[in-house]
């Protein structure tokens, strides 16, 4: 398995460091695979109402919390993916509003969410598994900002811990 470290501060734009100081291990398989059970545990426990209601006006419901969590993995996976590649082009961002809006989350069974959560992350492990390390430190441009893929793969683990934590807190 291919197993690689913590992304140093220059792999990633420093807004992301919300998300990289929340790690506390260079695990990535096992926070991979650990967060398809947390936040399965979390929908699993709660009553099905509880999936489509925001904690409060203008926010997200815990489905469509699932949904931007899914988009912004194929988004950073996608943009790793390139940059591995030696993709010399910059890489455009993305609003994630009008992406939760579009996604139409809340139409859609939480069980498949989390189907197509578990299906992306072990497509994740395997991409990451078929990846020599020496591609990690490749240093892309995306959203206007230098990054690697490295960074972008642990922003996917930090990004969930965040949201996951926003679930457990709030709603």
């Amino acid at each position: 398995m291919n197993i690689f470290s913590l992304p140093r501060k220059g792999e990633y734009p420093s807004y992301y460091e919300i998300y990289i100081s929340k790690i506390k291990d260079d695990n990535f398989s096992g926070h991979i695979l650990r967060q398809v059970s947390e936040l399965r545990e979390c929908f699993q426990s709660k009553e099905e109402c509880w999936n489509t209601k925001p904690y409060a006006e203008g926010k997200w419901s815990p489905k469509e919390v699932l949904g931007h969590i899914l988009d912004t993995d194929r988004i950073m996976t996608f943009r790793a993916l390139c940059i591995a590649r030696g993709e010399q082009k910059a890489l455009p961002g993305f609003d994630q509003d009008p992406y939760v809006v579009a996604g139409k989350f809340n139409h859609v069974s939480v069980d498949l969410l989390l189907k197509d959560f578990e299906a992306q992350r072990n497509a994740l492990i395997t991409l990451t598994q078929t990846m020599d390390e020496s591609v990690l430190d490749k240093v892309g441009n995306s959203n206007g900002n230098p990054i690697t893929p490295r960074g972008l793969f642990w922003i996917i683990v930090g990004h969930t811990m965040h949201h996951v934590n926003i679930l457990k807190e709030r709603y």
